[in-house]
């Protein structure tokens, strides 16, 4: 996937991603906490949820799956 072609939202996923590589990254659109590329691969298996893709037309789309935010408990690493 060429930088042209990313959204301003997956370039920001991206950069939060290089910092938290060994973490599953969960990006909150509207009212779901998304994952994206082999986070979401992985995460769809680990959570038996649904593995679709964003750009579905696209040469390249990107995997994704995710969970509505009200239903996900976070624990903070502080």
């Amino acid at each position: 996937m060429s930088a042209e072609s990313m959204t301003p939202m997956v370039k920001q996923y991206l950069r939060i991603k290089t910092i938290y590589n060994d973490a599953i990254l969960m990006y909150r659109v509207g009212d779901f906490y998304e994952m994206f590329f082999e986070d979401a691969e992985i995460a769809s298996k680990l959570l038996d949820i649904t593995l679709t893709s964003r750009n579905k037309n696209d040469a390249n789309p990107i995997p994704l799956c995710g969970v509505p935010y009200h239903s996900v408990e976070l624990i903070s690493q502080n």
